[in-house]
């Protein structure tokens, strides 16, 4: 949970303003929409080429903001009891605020760049090492300037390893994530197509993208991409030259640390064999999964060398490898049972993933009547009173018709949510299934949004 104050930010920005109130913030806003604690936010005022943040100001003071940072002239006196941080550029201070809070923390932190598979590779490493891990991610695919310091603003002292993406258009972005990513581990996925807008060349966007890596203690990448490695080899003996960067390849080259030496698809499924390169031994594994396409492959194998490389037993890795799942890019509709419309975000909950998965919903228009079923939310880093108080006071503003909660500690704090038109409550899937034909879902649009281990998948079969 982030204890800083508004006099302990303004310091980390270098302004030289003090504040008379010690004014806790705990959430960073960048859009004036999306406001649900405003007495502990803290509002970003980003200028675009298309929107200024400025403009919001007064409507977002009128919501009860009261702390902005700001880098172009604001009449103060509009706004008596606000508290105005001057900043020369308001994305660099939100960056520059982030870096700081990323070096509270001593985890393993995963960055993971290059062309495509970022998000695929970030999912299916959530979905293989979550019960080992208290894991902290980019939600969806926050990966830019902006989303970059978003995501890492989500750790907390709960956690016990990170995972963020990257990704740049330009030269000269790298660095700056970097700077707030800050990965223990890096991981380059691919380069993707020759065109490559926004760089000269192939080679110049890849040099860029290792920028991620300056300070990295291990870098996995794929050596069958001659320019991919041949840029790396130049990264190491000269980027990295002063400070040591272990390397974890991977692909045909009997001197990878992971050698792929036979790879056979099937109907539905692939075949994957290879070598371990582990010190002196040399081990011969065998992984199936169920994809087959060419990209699928490649990203299975990525997660399968951090796997490899922290340590988790083989027999495990074979069995999570093989229950990987399809991770949707998008949220999407689907037709469910009596005219219902379901949105499944069934393998994770947390409070930054349920917003996202709300504001979906909320866009949704063709029902009246708007439903959640939503699971304990796990490991969040705040006590579970003050946590379902959050949650209850985001769920009154989406103007949610119908709570079913799921769960021991959701069922507990069942009156926090006394707000909402109607709400039941159960202690786990299989009481829901229970007394699943007592509910009657009709004419509606249905979220569910659940914590892995609650398998809302179940949910979802009785649904559509």
């Amino acid at each position: 949970m982030v204890n800083y104050t508004i006099n302990d930010i303004a310091v980390i920005l270098n302004s030289s303003k003090i504040f008379d109130e010690d004014r806790k913030i705990a959430h960073l806003l960048i859009d004036s929409r999306t406001i649900y604690f405003p007495s502990s936010s803290l509002f970003f005022a980003l200028v675009g080429t298309r929107k200024n943040g400025h403009q919001f100001i007064q409507d977002l003071y009128e919501k009860g903001v009261r702390s902005f940072v700001i880098s172009d002239f604001v009449d103060k006196n509009l706004y008596p009891d606000a508290q105005f941080i001057e900043v020369t550029d308001t994305l660099i201070a939100l960056q520059q605020l982030a870096a700081h809070w990323r070096r509270q923390f001593h985890i393993p932190v995963i960055g993971i760049t290059g062309s495509n598979g970022k998000t695929i590779v970030k999912e299916w490493l959530y979905q293989l090492l979550h019960e080992d891990f208290n894991i902290v991610r980019s939600p969806k695919s926050y990966n830019s300037q902006i989303g970059v310091p978003l995501s890492v603003w989500q750790m907390n002292d709960q956690h016990s390893l990170a995972i963020f993406e990257a990704g740049i258009s330009l030269p000269n972005e790298m660095q700056r994530l970097e700077k707030v990513i800050a990965p223990t581990i890096g991981i380059f996925t691919n380069i993707g197509e020759a065109h490559s807008e926004g760089f000269l060349s192939i080679r110049q966007k890849i040099d860029e993208k290792l920028q991620l890596f300056v300070h990295s203690d291990l870098l996995i990448y794929c050596s069958d991409n001659d320019v991919i490695k041949d840029a790396v080899t130049f990264f190491i003996n000269n980027v990295r030259s002063v400070n040591t960067i272990s390397i974890f390849s991977w692909g045909k080259n009997p001197a990878d640390k992971l050698q792929v030496t036979h790879i056979e698809k099937r109907a539905s499924q692939t075949i994957i064999q290879a070598f371990f390169n582990n010190n002196s031994t040399r081990q011969l594994i065998e992984c199936v999964i169920p994809f087959t396409d060419e990209a699928s492959v490649e990203n299975a194998i990525t997660c399968l060398c951090l796997l490899l490389h922290l340590g988790v037993d083989i027999a495990l890795i074979k069995e999570r490898m093989s229950y990987l799942r399809n991770v949707e890019m998008r949220l999407a509709l689907k037709q469910g049972n009596n005219n219902c419309s379901i949105i499944n975000d069934s393998y994770s909950a947390d409070i930054n993933s349920l917003v996202i998965a709300l504001n979906f919903l909320q866009q949704q228009q063709q029902h009246a009547k708007r439903t959640l079923i939503l699971s304990d939310i796990l490991q969040s880093g705040k006590s579970s009173d003050e946590l379902y108080r959050d949650v209850a006071q985001i769920l009154e503003q989406k103007n949610i018709n119908q709570l079913i909660g799921i769960g021991p500690e959701i069922s507990k704090h069942a009156s926090v949510f006394n707000k909402i038109a109607k709400t039941v409550f159960f202690p786990s899937t299989a009481a829901f299934k229970e007394q699943f034909h007592t509910i009657h879902f009709f004419d509606e649009t249905i979220l569910l949004k659940g914590a892995r281990i609650f398998e809302f998948e179940q949910i979802g079969h009785l649904l559509e």
